[in-house]
């Protein structure tokens, strides 16, 4: 592994813009693709207009339940699961804060479960964490082509339907990595008041990076999306973008706390054993992130937002990094929804 990281170390001193957006086409193609959610169509759910409801539940653990919520805005049935507080059981009055944590691009609603230690470290928390799937290429986002309605979805349905079937309280904080990164800071730009907290782990900030947008772009035609469907045409439609753009929303976040943190690009220790193909992925994907991470930041605190940014050295696009920063917020995030 120490030659392979040798190697792509030297090869790296070379990097330029050029050399990044080469890169960042390699690291489109060559991620590994997690296993796709299954849904169900059941139009008899919302063809009447009612409330997104759960039409099953499947126990995986003392704590960890996947629901399957049958839901108007996706006209569809998308799997959610959730880790119950601890006194879930011994409080059965009792409402609980929420934690909302958002997988990544090309993953879904196991990704944190799967890739790190939070029903673990929560345990002591008595927080209710709910991670709902997104979709692949999904962008957090009601699509301007009409369906999904991805925002709808998590930000109303699943918020309310939380609150009755689930004790949520009003006390929310949100967390993402990656895409899901942007969807937790889009969300509560575009819904102040309804998160204390909010973090994005190694997630583009700006929908006006040129870099961002090829990005995007690659990854959703290999997910067979044209991103125009999303947002429309970033010209014709560019209010539109923007209107998505956490970057061109600094003034949003004013009232929560937001965490900004993303690797330098360059591999390290906890790279080892990762093939060429997910090394050179995992440093395309993170290298073009903290130039616009440390501008995003120093907009928010032009605008009196509380904010905190870690870059960290070294650091690729991959989970071992993801669940180190998850320990180090961890206090925080709970702090603020006490």
């Amino acid at each position: 592994m120490s030659s392979v990281v040798d190697r792509f170390v030297g090869l790296s001193r070379f990097t330029g813009k050029f050399f990044l957006v080469c890169l960042s086409l390699v690291a489109a193609l060559l991620s590994t693709q997690a296993n796709a959610a299954e849904r169900r169509v059941d139009s008899a759910s919302w063809a009447d207009g009612r409330d997104a409801r759960i039409t099953a539940v499947k126990t995986l653990g003392e704590r960890m339940r996947d629901l399957t919520v049958s839901s108007p805005a996706m006209g569809a049935s998308v799997p959610v699961r959730v880790i119950l507080p601890e006194s879930w059981s011994t409080r059965p009055n009792a409402s609980f804060p929420v934690l909302y944590m958002l997988h990544g691009g090309e993953d879904n609603y196991t990704s944190w479960t799967r890739e790190t230690d939070v029903e673990a470290l929560s345990k002591n928390s008595d927080v209710l964490i709910v991670m709902p799937d997104g979709g692949k290429s999904g962008y957090y986002s009601d699509w301007l082509a009409g369906t999904p309605r991805w925002e709808t979805f998590h930000t109303s349905e699943l918020v309310r339907l939380m609150e009755k079937e689930y004790r949520a309280g009003p006390s929310r904080a949100i967390m993402g990595l990656s895409m899901g990164g942007f969807g937790a800071l889009n969300y509560s730009a575009r819904h102040p008041g309804m998160f204390r907290y909010v973090a994005a782990i190694s997630s583009y900030t700006d929908l006006d990076d040129p870099l961002v947008r090829l990005i995007i772009g690659v990854s959703s035609m290999r997910e067979g999306t044209d991103i125009k469907q999303v947002w429309g045409d970033p010209v014709e439609d560019a209010e539109v973008w923007q209107a998505h753009n956490p970057a061109a929303m600094p003034r949003s976040f004013r009232g929560m706390r937001v965490h900004l943190s993303v690797g330098n690009g360059m591999p390290g220790p906890m790279d080892q054993g990762h093939s060429l193909g997910v090394l050179l992925a995992g440093v395309a994907g993170e290298a073009v992130l903290p130039e616009q991470i440390k501008r995003f930041a120093s907009a928010l605190y032009s605008e009196g937002v509380e904010v905190s940014a870690h870059i960290y050295s070294p650091g690729t696009h991959s989970w071992p990094y993801w669940q180190k920063e998850l320990h180090s917020i961890w206090p925080t995030v709970m702090e603020s929804l006490q």
